[in-house]
């Protein structure tokens, strides 16, 4: 049951990075929302969680931790698909 709630969770996640940066008007890709806010929510939550002092509870700086991650890994693969797109 933790795995399917890791899942559901890094999936709203990187959802929630895609509308933060501007992607709502073409809707969101869900596939690059599961593995952004998977990973995002892994790096920037652990991280930001064990330098807050919170250890690995489920606390607020956690969460933003993860919006903040899958952000930045969203906002590298949007730059790389532009960057491709462009070159081809």
């Amino acid at each position: 049951m933790l795995i399917i709630g890791l899942v559901l969770f890094g999936m709203l996640i990187g959802g929630a990075a895609q509308l933060l940066l501007g992607r709502s008007r073409r809707g969101i890709d869900w596939a690059s929302a599961f593995v952004c806010g998977l990973a995002g929510s892994f790096v920037g939550g652990l991280l930001i969680s064990l330098l807050a002092g919170d250890g690995l509870a489920l606390r607020p700086s956690g969460i933003i931790g993860s919006l903040a991650g899958a952000s930045i890994l969203t906002a590298a693969w949007q730059w790389w698909v532009r960057r491709a797109a462009r070159t081809s």
